[in-house]
């Protein structure tokens, strides 16, 4: 069992930068992947980034590619989503979520999920 604990949503204004949070706890995370999914209101949810925790391998969608970083601390078992050059559409509530095995880019696919957080951007 894990439990997800995400901090770090807020305003900032287009071209800002959030950095998001994600503090795992529960268990080892050896062959576990974590990830960032976002859900815009009236929108499906839809997914950000993964990396996985042994190799540190990422994954981004396409729309976040060369503005957002995901990385992982081993010793505090925490996941980052560094948002740069933020953008009015990048403007949702936040979900980090967890898995074991392999990277996946499907929502239902992972078993963990963070509480959510709020990140708006204004034009």
């Amino acid at each position: 069992q894990v439990q997800l604990v995400e901090s770090g949503g807020g305003l900032v204004q287009a071209g800002g930068s959030l950095r998001l949070s994600c503090a795992a706890s529960g268990r080892t995370l050896n062959n576990y992947i974590g990830g960032w999914f976002r859900q815009a209101p009236g929108k499906e949810r839809e997914f950000v980034a993964a990396i996985t925790w042994s190799a540190g391998s990422t994954y981004y969608a396409d729309s976040v590619k060369g503005r957002f970083t995901i990385a992982r601390d081993n010793a505090k078992k925490t996941v980052y989503l560094q948002m740069n050059s933020l953008k009015p559409e990048d403007t949702a509530v936040y979900y980090c979520a967890g898995k074991w095995g392999i990277p996946m880019m499907l929502a239902t696919q992972y078993t963990y999920w963070g509480q959510g957080t709020q990140v708006t951007v204004s034009s």
